[in-house]
């Protein structure tokens, strides 16, 4: 069989919207803190497995829109002719089977949840162009990755990572009905910004006392990142969507550390920092979406 695989690397890269990794990575360091932290044996595993997933749904996500992206984004690897169809389907669900098979690594719960974060990607991959409620399936996406991290730890899958992971997939579903608007004209949905607050109410209500306080200082500075990449839509400006959706990507970190700051140990709270200059840098060499 003949493979083929002799493709610059630059197209691989944004096939795989590799700079939203770090955004992963602090997903899975996120949800594997509150479920115990620990096993620290296992975060690797964790880590490029939650990765690969990824990025196989990016790839297959290419692959699912190739026809749409011949008539609306021909620059895109697919219809540009940088590779072929038929690669990124072999690339895309051979990363989804390594990094399910990583997994196993982290527990047969890991697996498992990692089993149906591999069916949600597919069904979001498959749907989203006509199935008006996939932000909701790219949502659940993301909550699966917090169980499958959350699994990994110490103390397995409980209460915390689930809410974590709840709150994310609220912030998630309205990032991603702000980033339909950037394939299909239309004004942005209103009421889908209240949707990015989820993480904040759910840190005042979850986190009592001391460790209320705590967690006030960072959801002050999430709130001014929203400010910030959200101040077009409020000051009347044109709104260059891609770049408020890569700003929201980001601001994914900043939910995770959200999620763990009231207890969280220094040098997390330094790496959820860092993956998010990480992030931002990163998207100036490879678009976020």
């Amino acid at each position: 069989m003949n493979w083929n695989i002799a493709v610059p690397f630059g197209p691989l890269l944004r096939l795989g919207r590799v700079s939203n990794l770090p955004t992963v990575w602090s997903n899975g360091l996120a949800g594997w803190w509150l479920g115990g932290g620990g096993n620290v044996w296992k975060l690797p595993f964790l880590l490029l497995g939650l990765s690969l997933l990824y990025t196989g749904g990016m790839f297959l996500n290419d692959a699912f829109d190739a026809e749409f992206d011949r008539q609306r984004r021909p620059e895109r690897p697919i219809p540009s002719g940088k590779i072929s169809l038929k690669m990124v389907w072999r690339l895309g669900f051979g990363q989804l089977g390594a990094g399910i098979f990583l997994l196993l690594f982290c527990g047969q719960l890991a697996a498992g949840a990692a089993f149906f974060l591999a069916l949600f990607i597919l069904l979001y991959n498959f749907s989203h162009k006509f199935f008006t409620a996939a932000p909701w399936l790219m949502a659940a996406c993301r909550f699966w990755v917090y169980v499958v991290a959350g699994a990994a730890g110490a103390d397995g899958l409980n209460g915390w990572s689930i809410y974590g992971g709840a709150a994310l997939a609220l912030y998630v579903a309205g990032l991603s009905l702000v980033a339909r608007r950037e394939s299909y004209r239309g004004p942005i949905p209103f009421w889908s910004l209240y949707l990015l607050l989820a993480p904040a109410v759910l840190a005042m209500v979850m986190n009592t006392g001391s460790y209320r306080l705590r967690a006030l200082g960072l959801t002050a500075g999430l709130g001014l990142w929203l400010a910030y990449s959200l101040r077009p839509i409020f000051t009347g400006r044109a709104v260059n969507v891609g770049r408020l959706v890569s700003n929201l990507l980001a601001g994914i970190v900043l939910v995770d550390w959200l999620a763990v700051a009231p207890q969280c140990p220094s040098w997390l709270g330094w790496t959820c920092l860092g993956l998010f200059g990480l992030t931002k840098g990163l998207q100036t060499f490879v678009p976020a979406t």
